[in-house]
């Protein structure tokens, strides 16, 4: 153990070691609840010192005509290098007095720092002052979170259950055969699509496979209608529709707007299921039986009621904790965030074990109302971060290895690559924010009082197609580049 005296030694040498803090004026003023300006003024004795550093540093190997290297005084060396190192100054000035503002502020930054750097310039006389922009988190009372009464979804799953949901399953390891017949509910359409806006082409799709249920989704668009009006379709028939542009499309100028879409029925297929031989059982995942393979569809199925009942909590959870959180959210960052909410979607999806059918329609659902679906999911993290925070919650490493396990399990996949896709994309954090989350969901849960209800369990009515029918908006779509181009020829 230390004596008291050793302990002060070190201590004292600690402080010396440390930078000397930087004398700053900080002004801080809030155009919304997530932004903050900062004005900051460094004092003119700092920005000297700082000068003072660089060329100390600059003299053991600084040339200078008639003196050997590294023997030419301090003061011809500043004279010599005082505007080559100026830049070097002013860069490390300006991270350090924006960081130590930062630091000693109350707000929690979200975000770098947003400035022009190259508009800032070391005077060569008094203080230096320059501005930035940041985003934080809002500051808000934290809502009366135990307590709670919430309904919870349950369902036992009888027979038939099994059956449908053994069928879904086999469907990704079935066949498909053309069918000479009327399409049905779970057919397949081959289909060419072309939409137009005003007469002018948007966009054109060739054999396309689309899959009959209740709704078709585009990237931009929903026919509600779908699986009503297609049921019965036979090869050769045209179909023409008129679909509403989302509100929240990424062509603005689009949005809600009416589209026609002409669909044409190329083939129909239908699904052929593989027989439950010995070795079919062995080569998708080593079962025994079909007994074993029922078993771990029931599994399966309890996997995504658990996810399903997770939403449902987690949406009552939601509504009550951000009901009075009227916090402004900038629209950059909303724009920002859309993008990492749409990653951890799909992330507890496949982790819930659902095929790419049904992620694929829950993705477009997301794209058509990204704003609104990331304002609420903003606030929701940032209510629930600040519960973790205050609970002590953290994730961990055995956390992480589960969450990878099971989206390789979904996928078919290694977890060791699962990780490594995981890692490149930079998903990890918003694994982190997923793994935290869903524990403070649970510390909710078990302080929350619940009443049981019946599990209206609705997935797989959404067929998907990844279409984007307006395009981004800031350029012409391929589809009327090429009618443009055909018309002028």
């Amino acid at each position: 153990m230390n004596s008291p005296d050793i302990e002060n030694a070190e201590g004292s040498v600690a402080e010396a070691d440390a930078p000397k803090k930087l004398t700053l004026d900080v002004k801080v003023d809030a155009p919304s609840s997530c932004q903050r300006h900062v004005t900051v003024t460094v004092s003119r004795e700092d920005i000297d010192r700082y000068f003072d550093i660089a060329i100390e540093d600059m003299v053991p190997n600084a040339a200078v005509p008639g003196f050997r290297k590294g023997f030419a005084p301090k003061k011809l060396v500043e004279k010599r290098f005082r505007s080559e190192v100026k830049d070097q100054v002013k860069g490390t000035l300006l991270m350090d007095s924006m960081t130590q503002a930062t630091e000693e502020q109350s707000f929690s930054a979200i975000s770098e720092p947003d400035f022009n750097y190259q508009v800032i310039e070391l005077p060569d006389e008094g203080d230096l002052t320059f501005e930035f922009d940041i985003e934080v988190r809002p500051e808000f009372d934290l809502p009366k979170w135990k307590g709670l009464k919430l309904e919870k979804p349950t369902k036992s799953f009888e027979k038939e259950d099994i059956d449908k949901h053994l069928t879904q399953v086999l469907g990704r390891y079935a066949s498909l055969a053309p069918y000479e017949g009327a399409a049905e509910k779970d057919d397949y359409l081959v289909c060419n699509l072309t939409f137009k806006h005003d007469g002018k082409k948007l966009e054109h799709a060739e054999e396309e496979q689309i899959r009959l249920r209740d709704k078709l989704s585009f990237q931009d668009a929903k026919w509600e209608d779908f699986g009503q009006e297609m049921t019965g379709a036979k090869a050769g028939d045209k179909k023409t529709v008129t679909l509403t542009i989302s509100d929240e499309a990424a062509n603005e100028q689009m949005r809600g707007k009416e589209v026609e879409m002409e669909i044409e029925v190329l083939e129909v297929k239908r699904m052929e299921l593989p027989e439950m031989d010995e070795a079919f059982l062995k080569q998708i995942g080593g079962f025994e039986s079909e007994g074993d393979l029922r078993d771990y569809v029931k599994s399966d199925m309890e996997r995504q009621l658990a996810y399903y009942q997770q939403q449902r909590l987690r949406q009552q959870i939601t509504e009550e904790l951000t009901k009075d959180a009227n916090w402004d959210l900038p629209p950059e960052l909303l724009k920002r965030q859309a993008r990492r909410e749409l990653e951890r979607a799909i992330l507890e999806l496949r982790s819930a074990g659902f095929g790419e059918d049904d992620i694929r329609a829950h993705e477009n659902e997301l794209r058509q109302n990204s704003m609104a679906s990331t304002r609420k999911a903003l606030k929701e993290h940032f209510i629930l971060e600040r519960i973790a925070e205050e609970e002590k919650i953290e994730e961990t490493q055995q956390d992480y290895d589960m969450e990878v396990m099971q989206i390789a399990m979904q996928r078919g996949e290694s977890p060791r690559r699962v990780r490594a896709q995981l890692e490149k994309g930079g998903m990890m954090d918003v694994l982190r924010n997923q793994i935290i989350e869903r524990k403070v969901i649970d510390l909710i849960n078990s302080e929350a009082t619940h009443t049981e209800t019946d599990a209206d369990l609705q997935q797989g009515n959404t067929a998907a197609v990844n279409i984007l029918i307006c395009g981004e908006g800031e350029e012409t779509s391929p589809a009327a580049e090429k009618e443009a181009a055909s018309d002028a020829e």
